[in-house]
């Protein structure tokens, strides 16, 4: 692409939503890419869309244990600070493994990720200080609110390799972009074509809308336009 980045995910978030670029995957046969509806944005204006920086927590059952086998066993979090530190400009942290025992984001993680310029946080899990992330506007999804701490129960074992969530595999890289109808991931290789062919449903759903408000009829109108 010749734009940026930035450009492409400002673009994307101004104009796309996660229904039109999921349309445009399946087409593609691209049939696995939506997260569980079980996550989603503490807020519902919360747009997130970025490239994942990908994270992988473990439970554990003591916050240290020394003389493990594993030396990450000693350490409080494991990796996490040190994945949280990486985040670039326009990454998201995307967080799974963890049994649902725990928060894997809260506020403090989106003071610093905001201050790294990432885009947001999604994890497979809950997340807490809720009024505090809110507070932050910082783009958080998860499966909602719980203020049970990781730091004794929960372990980031590694980041920027690949995972899954659902159905969906997450390569580093890739790109994410979620509202309140869910979280998608475009794979890095269809891009190009998924974000094109994306703009160009999204304008021309504009052009059915205002003929169904005109009257036409829905069929009429599918025949017509391809798009319902």
């Amino acid at each position: 692409m010749s734009q940026s980045d930035q450009e492409i995910f400002q673009s994307a978030r101004r104009e796309l939503f996660s229904a039109v670029i999921g349309d445009v995957m399946d087409k593609m046969g691209l049939l696995r890419q939506f997260l569980p509806p079980a996550i989603v944005p503490l807020d519902r204006s919360m747009v997130v869309c970025g490239r994942a920086l990908t994270v992988l927590e473990a439970d554990v059952f003591d916050e240290s244990v020394a003389g493990s086998h594993n030396p990450l066993s000693a350490r409080p979090f494991g990796l996490m600070m040190d994945a949280l530190d990486d985040l670039k400009t326009d990454e998201v942290y995307i967080c799974t493994g963890a049994s649902p025992r725990y928060a894997l984001w809260g506020e403090l993680m989106s003071v610093r990720a905001r201050r790294c310029g990432a885009a947001g946080a999604v994890v497979d899990g809950y997340s807490r200080d809720t009024r505090g992330v809110l507070a932050l506007g910082f783009a958080t999804f998860s499966h909602g609110s719980y203020a049970q701490d990781q730091g004794p129960r929960g372990k980031v074992i590694d980041f920027r390799v690949p995972i899954q969530i659902g159905q969906a595999r997450i390569v580093p890289g890739d790109m994410l972009f979620g509202d309140l109808d869910g979280v998608c991931v475009i794979p890095r290789a269809a891009e190009e074509e998924v974000l094109a062919r994306a703009f160009e449903k999204a304008r021309q759903e504009k052009t059915v809308r205002r003929a169904l408000e005109e009257g036409m009829p829905s069929k009429a109108a599918f025949e017509k336009y391809g798009i319902l």
